[in-house]
């Protein structure tokens, strides 16, 4: 068959009438068979049985996902990833999920096993040729109807389902125009960026990033933190030569914005009060040129185990870890007054990493952000003596609610005016680093604070407050 263009004949044959062939050893190509498009049936019962675990809710996704591959060595990299993926999205997507499988009244059965098979459907856009051999007796009509109901309307679905978030997180989260509230919802149901931070004791960036390149790692400069670096995909950087030097870290760009806050110098005392496994510990003993004393504490000896390693890889001797029994151990207490610098990074929902974390959103309860915003108060308090005059604290969480950051924040000013609020923008300015406006926001007082937005800023959503302490 031939056709016109242009007044030529295109046809399959070169002009000396020679048919064209394929280079030798390409072969046409060909359809897939619905064998070649099935997916095996071992990758959806450990899909099913990672999901079930998952859904218990009785400790994080990401532990699930640690334990299960480790009782299950024989799977390679690749299978660890599809089931990673698959679950988290199961994880974001779970109030519709539930609201549509519910819709399409599924046989008696396993909760997980249906939640996964509508998300190869929904999410996945899997077709019933690739899953029909996965299906069960009278499942085949069950699907019929799944896919019935994830094409109709249904007036039934709340703002919540919309979200994909539980009704206590709407009910939070409704003081935000509905627009940016929207908005939000999306952002927080793709996947996080992989950021990662240089170790400014002994690396440059544009050395790092060459480094990166050579290993066939795509990454770019972060916009705002000037140590930072952004990945595409998922590659594994704990093995990269220049990780295991401790010439960079894993670390979202907003920690690192947070650090660069507080600002720590040359030959200052300084605390990081909730120090956890030490992430922002690390850079903090960085910047001050691995000189001073820097303290970190936490009440987990579990992280601050963690921590230990990741200092002697990055090079830094003044750090000293403290495992307290309490915010007012006398351990730290006994200090007070003598710290330039204070960062409570405290204890909170977590709202702000729903992008990484999705399960968290299913693990609160909203009963339970008044009993972190109670232990906020009291770890900010405990602070705020270890301060000296001068000095500067700095109170941050990674949540995206108004009860864990500017309502504590109001608070504190109010019972503590020895503390004057600095705007935090321009204390970011100060240091070279420079923030949209958007970056702020404001108590009904007016008071200043910083809050990063996923859906704005591409970062982890970050809160901090700053004072400097009145001599």
């Amino acid at each position: 068959m031939t056709k016109k263009t242009n007044g030529r004949k295109l046809t399959n044959r070169r002009p000396d009438n020679r048919p064209v062939r394929k280079p030798t050893g390409q072969q046409p190509d060909k359809p897939k068979s619905p064998a070649e498009l099935a997916l095996p049936r071992p990758f959806i019962a450990q899909a099913i049985s990672l999901l079930a675990e998952a859904l218990r809710f009785e400790r994080p996704a990401d532990g699930v996902l640690s334990q299960y591959f480790k009782t299950h060595r024989e799977l390679g990299h690749t299978d660890r990833g599809r089931l990673a993926e698959l679950m988290y999205a199961i994880l974001r997507h779970l109030s519709s999920l539930r609201e549509v499988v519910s819709r399409s009244e599924p046989p008696e059965g396993h909760e997980a096993r249906y939640l996964v098979l509508a998300a190869l459907i929904r999410l996945q856009r899997r077709n019933l040729r690739e899953i029909e051999h996965l299906l069960k007796g009278d499942e085949t009509e069950w699907f019929g109807r799944l896919k019935a109901a994830g094409q109709e309307k249904s007036d039934m679905i709340t703002s919540a389902v919309r979200h994909e978030w539980p009704e206590w997180l709407e009910a939070a989260l409704s003081v935000m125009p509905d627009v940016e509230r929207d908005t939000l919802a999306k952002s927080l149901l793709q996947p996080a960026p992989l950021d990662l931070r240089i170790n400014p004791l002994r690396a440059k960036r544009p050395e790092i990033l060459a480094q990166l390149e050579k290993h066939g790692i795509v990454a770019t400069e972060t916009p705002y933190s000037p140590w930072g670096m952004r990945v595409e995909g998922k590659p594994a950087i704990q093995r990269h030569p220049a990780f295991e030097k401790g010439d960079m870290e894993v670390q979202d760009e907003g920690s690192q914005l947070l650090v660069a806050l507080l600002a720590p110098k040359r030959g200052e005392m300084v605390l990081d009060f909730c120090a956890g496994a030490g992430g922002k510990t690390l850079l903090m003993g960085a910047l001050m040129k691995n000189t001073g004393r820097l303290y970190a504490t936490d009440v987990s000896e579990k992280r601050l185990a963690r921590l230990g390693p990741r200092v002697a890889r990055a090079g830094l001797s003044n750090v000293q870890a403290i495992r307290l029994a309490h915010e007012r151990d006398d351990r730290i207490q006994r200090l007070a007054g003598k710290f330039d610098r204070v960062l409570v990074d405290a204890p909170c929902s977590g709202t702000g990493t729903l992008r990484r974390n999705p399960d968290l959103k299913w693990r609160q309860k909203g009963e339970q952000i008044e009993e972190l915003t109670a232990m906020q108060t009291k770890i900010l308090e405990a602070a705020a003596p270890l301060v000296r005059p001068g000095g500067v604290l700095v109170y941050a969480t990674c949540s995206l609610l108004h009860q864990e950051n500017g309502a504590i924040q109001l608070a504190f000013s109010a019972q503590h005016p020895e503390f004057d609020v600095i705007d935090p923008v321009q204390q970011l300015s100060a240091v070279g680093i420079d923030l949209p406006a958007d970056a702020v926001t404001h108590t009904a007082d007016g008071l200043p604070g910083l809050q990063l937005q996923p859906h704005r800023h591409n970062t982890d959503g970050f809160f901090a407050a700053i004072w400097r302490k009145k001599i």
